[in-house]
């Protein structure tokens, strides 16, 4: 675009000068060795001008941005994983929309509001892994937990079932290197122990041991839930007798000093994650990595500085009658 200029200098130097207005006199010859006034001297500003902002605003829609850069700051938070089962039956309609639509919106609003908190996100079923390590950077976080689904069974990822003790290991492992006071893990089932080589209460010792706190969530109803059946090609309900292990989960709750919950609506799952907000924090020191921001905000201040001063000089200081 700054080719754009060669035609307009063209234009300058072969018809603007021929176009000014001239005086005609029996003899100049007086006035060729006159000296010139600093105004005079100025003339060439406010083209000059109108060339700089020309550029500028090409460099503005050329979208300049920096490079990386590395920025540190201190905050107070803790270490948190979210243990998330999974399986088939999370499907089950008794909380709304569904058990695991419903985990899901409330872990978005729980993170949402604690932006300091290192969190991270397993996931499980007949197997467990890790969705998301821990992090402060919540944007990438929300976006994995929007993602889990519970088809990732049916699927063949990974099996069906509900292997509850090795979905506390996995998230206890993200945890045994943490060096907060307060770690902390959050774990949401709607079964019983049934998949995996490691115990729920083996795993709980685990994380008694190393300091890591656990706090169990069965979620859903006491009696039946509707539960969506594929037939046909059509979608029917039929009634789903809960099967929650409510013992264990009390115990892995009493063995790694937390709390066990009873969630059989949206209202109870929203209360528990807010006695979360009654732990210590801990002072963290969080670097935080920016690949690429915008930069074009001086060039904007300059464009619109040299237009200003343009106008300015040729409605003001340089003007021309006629």
């Amino acid at each position: 675009m700054l080719l754009l200029l060669v035609p307009y200098f063209l234009w300058y130097m072969l018809y603007r000068k021929k176009s000014e207005p001239t005086m005609k006199m029996s003899d100049t010859n007086v006035y060729r060795f006159a000296p010139k006034s600093m105004k005079m001297r100025l003339m060439w500003l406010p083209d000059m001008l109108r060339v700089l902002t020309f550029i500028l605003i090409v460099i503005i829609l050329a979208r300049p941005q920096t490079h990386t850069s590395w920025g540190s700051r201190t905050v107070e938070g803790i270490d948190i994983m979210l243990a998330m089962d999974v399986s088939t039956s999370m499907l089950a309609e008794d909380l709304k929309p569904n058990r695991i639509e419903a985990a899901k919106d409330v872990a978005t609003e729980f993170i949402s509001d604690r932006p300091d908190d290192n969190i991270g996100l397993t996931v499980f079923a007949g197997e467990a892994f890790t969705q998301c390590p821990m992090t402060t950077d919540h944007a990438s976080l929300l976006n994995l937990l929007k993602n889990v689904r519970t088809d990732i069974a049916a699927r063949g990822l990974i099996e069906d079932g509900t292997a509850i003790g090795m979905g506390l290991a996995n998230a206890v492992s993200r945890l045994k290197e943490s060096k907060t006071k307060s770690k902390v893990v959050i774990l949401l089932t709607d079964g019983s122990n049934n998949m995996g080589d490691i115990s729920p209460l083996t795993a709980a010792n685990i994380a008694k041991s190393l300091g890591i706190r656990v706090y169990t969530v069965a979620v859903g109803s006491k009696t039946v839930a509707p539960y969506p059946v594929q037939i046909g090609g059509t979608t029917q309900y039929v009634n789903a007798r809960a099967d929650i292990d409510t013992k264990t989960l009390s115990d892995i709750a009493a063995t790694a000093d937390g709390h066990f919950y009873r969630a059989t609506n949206n209202t109870e799952l929203k209360q528990i994650y807010k006695d979360i907000d009654q732990l210590e924090k801990t002072r963290l020191d969080v670097k935080k990595f920016s690949r690429h921001y915008d930069a074009y905000q001086p060039f904007a201040l300059a464009a619109l500085v040299s237009l200003l001063l343009e106008i300015f000089l040729r409605l003001v200081v340089f003007r021309r009658i006629p």
